[in-house]
């Protein structure tokens, strides 16, 4: 099973009535790593729970995760190095 087949299972599954193409998993699993790597690991499914209210809401789903994405960047940038 494909990641996009699960989403939309899992989707279904939920009744939603969106279903996820490749781009939608790539953008989310994109924020998840940029969130695991420059935040913290569990930062990664935080931040894509809190990616899918803000669109639940009316945010556009690659607007959201750009500034997701720039915000956890800019953590790890603030991060003193060594830690």
């Amino acid at each position: 099973m494909t990641l996009v087949e699960w989403a939309n299972l899992a989707a279904a599954e939920l009744d939603l009535p969106e279903r996820l193409d490749t781009s939608d998993v790539n953008r989310i699993l994109d924020l998840a790593k940029d969130a695991a790597h420059s935040v913290a690991r569990p930062a990664a499914p935080l931040t894509a729970y809190l990616l899918g209210i803000a669109v639940g809401r009316g945010a556009d789903p690659g607007q959201a995760a750009a500034a997701l994405s720039s915000l956890a960047l800019a953590q790890a940038k603030e991060e003193p190095s060594g830690q």
